[in-house]
């Protein structure tokens, strides 16, 4: 169903891995000791706007970043939070997982603000873990969980990119390898993309361990730096599925560029052992007098074993020069 008023989510988390979904009214009521509020926003919705910037409390910079269209991975200690931009793959149907999502977040430790324009597949996973009471404890927790989620489909695009170079290599090898230069055109295509996004994701989760933030324990960080590590082999991965893919492309291209110079020089060589029999043939041709045997029966027969053992003296000697 369409979203009217702009609030996609809004759970009051109990601190112990449990929570309970409020309304916007709810979002404005006191929280009670140990309990945090996520609001979850659609940022092209008006409504969602107009709370954001009136009714949120927060800075100028910070409402620019949770509004604002086009935006790239980073993360800042805001002037009263922390504010983090992620991009996460694509997973909604009929999309392309390199057509990358943006997810904004700003956060402290109580109150946690997100907004997002298309789906995330991490968040139906938390709504999940907050029905079974294995949702996040904390804000930091919660920051984390997201990040760990986001990034652990980006491993599985990566991991299936690295399927594809994998068959595809196999299939060249197969000698079929003439159906796959598309496919290692789009493969390329597909991780250049993702590079673009996934490379300033890993610095801004490396810069997010970094901060010194009250409220992000000490696990937390342990916890983010295992994502960041998982980041990090996620690029290294993509990294090496592209340059797999340019030398499978390498490879392919000499491959055609080498059957067409071995069709070439056939050709070339049939050519050669045509020449000295059609000069023959033209010579005999023309249509003047004298020609020598136009009145023997036997000339045309003679003629013919006359070009034959010229053709084999040719392939003989070219077979002997190893032309052939």
């Amino acid at each position: 169903m369409p979203n009217t008023d702009g609030l996609l989510r809004a759970v009051i988390f109990d601190g112990r891995g449990g929570g309970r979904e409020v309304d916007w009214h709810g979002i404005s009521q006191p929280l009670a000791e140990g309990e945090f509020c996520w609001i979850h926003l659609d940022y092209t919705v008006e409504q969602a706007q107009d709370w954001v910037s009136h009714q949120g409390g927060l800075h100028a910079a910070d409402i620019d970043a949770l509004l604002k269209e086009e935006t790239r991975p980073r993360s800042a200690v805001s002037h009263n939070g922390l504010l983090v931009i992620l991009r996460g793959v694509n997973l909604n149907p009929g999309a392309d997982p390199e057509d990358m999502v943006a997810l904004r977040i700003w956060v402290d430790g109580s109150r946690i603000i997100s907004t997002r324009y298309r789906r995330h597949m991490w968040e139906a996973d938390m709504l999940a873990a907050i029905e079974t009471g294995e949702g996040p404890q904390t804000t930091g927790e919660f920051l984390t969980m997201v990040t760990e989620l986001m990034v652990g489909r980006i491993h599985e695009v990566v991991q299936d990119i690295e399927d594809q170079v994998a068959v595809l290599e196999e299939t060249m090898l197969q000698q079929k390898s003439e159906s796959v230069r598309s496919e290692l055109a789009e493969i390329r295509r597909q991780a250049i993309t993702l590079r673009r996004y996934l490379a300033p994701q890993r610095e801004a989760l490396a810069r997010l361990q970094s901060e010194k933030i009250s409220w992000f324990s000490d696990a937390d960080r342990l916890h983010l730096r295992e994502v960041h590590d998982w980041m990090v082999r996620a690029v290294e991965d993509l990294d090496a599925a592209r340059e797999r893919a340019a030398i499978s492309h390498e490879e392919l291209a000499s491959r055609m560029t080498e059957q067409l110079n071995q069709r070439m020089y056939m050709l070339s060589m049939v050519a050669a052992m045509f020449m000295p029999l059609t000069f023959l043939t033209g010579l005999l041709g023309i249509n003047v007098g004298g020609i020598p045997g136009a009145n023997n029966i036997h000339a045309f027969v003679w003629v013919c074993y006359i070009l034959g053992a010229i053709g084999l003296a040719l392939y003989f000697i070219f077979r002997r020069r190893k032309w052939m």
